[in-house]
């Protein structure tokens, strides 16, 4: 593969520069970017920020995905309760 990639759950997602990373997720038909705080699949939606819908982890960092761009090398996965703060155990 040549040209500017990213990791997703450690699957590489090629981008074209200026694409954020929910247009390249999308572009490889990765649609489902973990599960919301309803346990309902969370995914791209709103593409301006104001929904948070498509918050992922990059480099271990919260990120809307909308409005990140993507960079190359980047380890890019789902937000986990314990990632975002919260409390696995329930």
């Amino acid at each position: 593969m040549t040209g500017p990639s990213f990791f997703w759950c450690g699957e590489t997602v090629p981008f074209r520069p200026g694409e954020t990373i929910a247009a390249a997720l999308t572009a490889a038909r990765i649609l489902h970017l973990g599960t919301d705080a309803n346990g309902q699949p969370a995914r791209y939606f709103c593409g301006i920020g104001a929904c948070q819908a498509c918050a992922v982890l990059v480099d271990g960092t919260i990120r809307e995905a909308c409005l990140t761009p993507a960079r190359s090398g980047s380890e890019v996965r789902p937000v986990t309760p314990a990632s975002a703060g919260g409390n696995d155990a329930g």
